[in-house]
């Protein structure tokens, strides 16, 4: 750890008049009690607390008390009030927020957290910003060695050598960091909120138009189905066996990876991004696939993944790859009907694999679904219309999604900037000496 810290990248520059130091020198740093579900002492009493999954980067949630027994030394120990930094210790190691609002009395903390104070005047709002941008950088990856179980001990912690600026510039930075990034998290709560919105309505009308058809008009029947409700009249109902079949092609040589994506797209990986997958090595079941074949994740097909394959080549045996039986089955349609029973849970209900802890829907799961069976002509217009319908709220739904991701970006770019001494005192109006507006 020493040697690491002697080479820090994330604190390479800073303003001079800043210093380097351990942790454990400018803050008080307590690891929280062990889980305690019964009482062991005739002290022992029940007290609500804390836990990793209440603190948040945006916050510490205060909705979600648990409780465990502990001694009245131990609360007295392991308490926590307003304006203490929480910061969590496994899991998403080094996640931090300030604890703001009313706890319930004696409120303690876990031990996957540490609850840290200043010592000597030292700002805890600028060290969980400083934490983040450590988190940014992916620092922590590095500290709490990922390969296994990540711990944020009380020791690694204690030994984080920093960039720190006297006390008052600490608290100037975190209340310049509040303003500007609450600006940030403003617009971007907003973004999100339409990004929903779009998600929302481009749900809804492939809904309304693979289970109910284009013309409102027509006259309408109980399907029998409870998810499905009332179709069109002259629609039809049949198991998917009668509709689709299951395909068996082999690799070629020259075939290049396909995948299956949870938005519907099945298309070659090359196409989409190549990073966060694993192959095996010999490929050992790889199946050929072929565009225009209907593909369900057998995994991941609850979730949404399921679609229409638009290009040739090979994929993982953990695809249900499917042709239609007929020329009177299309295969964009029941795609899309498919990805709607998987968003209503219809699929995770009705496949005891998908409830086991590996979760698989194999084809003879899918062979007896009972699905709609519209004229072919209507499926093709159902296909044709949605199309029309859905590819501006798709461009929104992208463009939306990058705006999104930039502010993030910018937003992290900010606090990076600021807690290492990049950002001129001028362009955050503060004064070097008290750290007050001017």
């Amino acid at each position: 750890m020493n040697q690491l810290s002697s080479l820090w990248p994330p604190f390479q520059l800073q303003m001079e008049d800043w210093k380097y130091s351990e942790v454990k020198y400018l803050y008080d740093i307590l690891l929280g009690k062990m889980l305690q579900p019964e009482p062991r002492r005739a002290d022992d009493r029940e007290v609500p607390y804390l836990r990793a999954a209440n603190v948040q980067w945006d916050g510490v949630r205060l909705d979600d008390f648990q409780t465990m027994y502990a001694s009245d030394e131990e609360i007295k120990t392991s308490h926590v009030k307003e304006g203490d930094l929480l910061v969590c210790e496994g899991g998403e190691v080094g996640r931090a927020a300030i604890l703001k609002g009313k706890i319930p009395p004696d409120t303690i903390i876990q031990n996957a957290l540490h609850r840290v104070r200043g010592k000597h005047g030292n700002h805890v709002g600028f060290l969980r910003y400083l934490l983040q941008h450590i988190a940014s950088k992916g620092w922590f990856d590095v500290i709490c060695n990922r390969a296994t179980i990540a711990h944020f001990t009380g020791e690694k912690f204690g030994e984080l050598r920093i960039a720190y600026p006297e006390p008052a510039m600490q608290a100037a930075i975190a209340d310049y960091l509040d303003r500007e990034t609450a600006k940030l998290d403003n617009t971007i709560s907003a973004k999100q909120s339409l990004f929903n919105l779009l998600v929302e309505k481009r749900r809804a009308l492939i809904a309304q138009a693979v289970t109910k058809g284009l013309d409102s008009s027509v006259q309408m029947k109980d399907s029998g189905i409870p998810w499905l409700g009332e179709i069109p009249a002259h629609w039809k109902i049949d198991r998917a066996r009668f509709l689709f079949v299951q395909s068996n092609l082999p690799v070629q040589s020259d075939n290049k990876m396909v995948t299956c994506f949870r938005d519907g797209t099945v298309t070659l990986r090359s196409n989409r991004r190549e990073d966060g997958f694993t192959n095996g090595i010999l490929e050992l079941g790889y199946q050929g696939i072929r565009c225009g074949q209907l593909v369900i994740h057998s995994m991941d097909g609850f979730a949404g993944s399921i679609g229409v394959s638009d290009s040739d080549g090979k994929c993982s045996p953990e695809y249900v790859i499917c042709d239609p039986l007929t020329d009177k089955t299309d295969a964009h349609y029941y795609a899309m009907l498919l990805r709607e029973m998987a968003l209503r849970s219809f699929i995770q209900a009705s496949c005891p694999a998908v409830r086991e802890r590996a979760p698989r829907i194999r084809f003879n799961d899918f062979k007896d679904f009972y699905l709609p069976i519209p004229p072919l002509h209507e499926q093709q217009e159902i296909v044709a219309c949605l199309g029309k319908l859905v590819t501006p709220i798709e461009q929104l739904f992208v463009s939306t999604k990058n705006t999104i991701k930039l502010l993030q970006e910018r937003r992290a770019a900010l606090i990076s900037d600021a807690v290492t001494g990049k950002i001129p005192l001028e362009s955050m109006n503060l004064q070097s000496g008290g750290g007050d507006e001017d």
